[in-house]
C-alpha cells in the first residue's frame, strides 16, 4: 500500500515522503491516527505542499538548532501543580505540560513529540527533560514544579 506521510513517523519517514508499507499497517495505524493519507497521482500537488510546510516550521540549519538549545537551556521554568502535603502530585507532568510550560517561559514553541521525559513526573521539585531540535542536536531543559 502506498501512502503519503503527513507526520513525522520515527523509522518511517518524515511528512511529504511517499512510502509503501504493508495493508494492515497502514489502514489499522498510521490513517486513523493521521499520520498519513492514501497515495493518489493528485496526491503530488499535496506533497509538494506538505514538504512546503515543513520547510518553513523546520529548524534551518545546526548553527540555528544551537541557537534555539542555547535559549532553552537558559529559561528558567516554574511549573504549579496540585500537590498533597508530602509533595506527590495529583496526576502527572507530561511532556506537553513541558512544552506548554517552555512556550509560557518565553520560550519557542515545541512540538510535543520532540519532549523526551524518562518517566511521568509525579513529585514536585527539580527535573529535566530532553528536547529533541534537531537530528544532531538535543537540549536539556531543566524545570521545577511547585505546589500550588
Amino acid at each position: 500500500m502506498k501512502l503519503i506521510l503527513t507526520q513525522d513517523v520515527p523509522g518511517l519517514g518524515t511528512p511529504g515522503d511517499v512510502v509503501e508499507v504493508k495493508d494492515g499497517y497502514g489502514h489499522n495505524y498510521l490513517m486513523p491516527r493521521g499520520f498519513a493519507i492514501a497515495w493518489t497521482r493528485g496526491g503530488e500537488k499535496q506533497v509538494t505542499q506538505i514538504k512546503r510546510a515543513r520547510k518553513v516550521r523546520e529548524v534551518r540549519d545546526l548553527g540555528h538548532a544551537n541557537e534555539i538549545k542555547q535559549a532553552l537551556e537558559a529559561l528558567t521554568i516554574t511549573m504549579p501543580a496540585h500537590a498533597g502535603e508530602t509533595g506527590r502530585l495529583f496526576g502527572s507532568i507530561t511532556n506537553a505540560d513541558v512544552a506548554d510550560a517552555v512556550k509560557a517561559a518565553g520560550g519557542p514553541v515545541l512540538d510535543k513529540r520532540k519532549v523526551r521525559l524518562s518517566s511521568p513526573i509525579k513529585t514536585v521539585g527539580k527535573h529535566q527533560a530532553k528536547v529533541d531540535i534537531h537530528a544532531d542536536v538535543t537540549a536539556t531543559v531543566t524545570f521545577e514544579v511547585v505546589a500550588g
